[in-house]
């Protein structure tokens, strides 16, 4: 366990007996509550995480390597960039495919550019977002946040 995860454990655990201390019956309601949303998306998580499973075992791991992790970094990273815009996976979903795609040897701005258009933009929700909050509203958010996703892609490749 590596300082970070040893960390949220400790503070997670002051969190906790500081609200049992205030509230003892709320934090337990809450963990009831929490317990049960658990149960009713278990199924749902084993379903997707099998599908992940199912996806890469039939993409060969040179393909990932090739589409994702060759020379051309940069064309790989905005054509992920796209492919992330139009595919609705969950966030919870989302990081554990884009850890394994790292695995099979993809790179990690092309991974970035797909994980962070994947959860920020929403080519496939823009209809309903265009009825909910107005056209210009819509254009203008999908826009800027894949213009920031492929920017947070960028630095995440200098960084990592």
């Amino acid at each position: 366990m590596d300082i970070f995860t040893l960390a949220f454990w400790i503070i997670t655990l002051i969190l906790f007996l500081i609200s049992i201390k205030k509230d003892k019956k709320k934090t337990i309601d809450s963990m009831k509550m929490s317990r049960n949303m658990m149960k009713n998306m278990m199924g749902e998580i084993i379903g997707i995480l099998f599908l992940i499973g199912l996806i890469l075992s039939f993409i060969p791991p040179e393909t990932i390597k090739n589409y994702m992790g060759g020379n051309h970094i940069f064309i790989s990273t905005f054509i992920s960039a796209l492919v992330g815009s139009i595919t609705l996976i969950p966030a919870f979903v989302a990081f554990p495919l884009v850890g394994s795609l790292v695995d099979k040897g993809a790179s990690i701005m092309p991974a970035a550019a797909f994980l962070t258009t994947l959860t920020m933009v929403g080519i496939v929700t823009f209809s309903l977002e265009k009825r909910e909050f107005g056209l210009k509203f819509a254009l203008t958010r999908n826009t800027l946040s894949f213009i920031f996703a492929v920017l947070i892609s960028l630095v995440m490749g200098v960084i990592i």
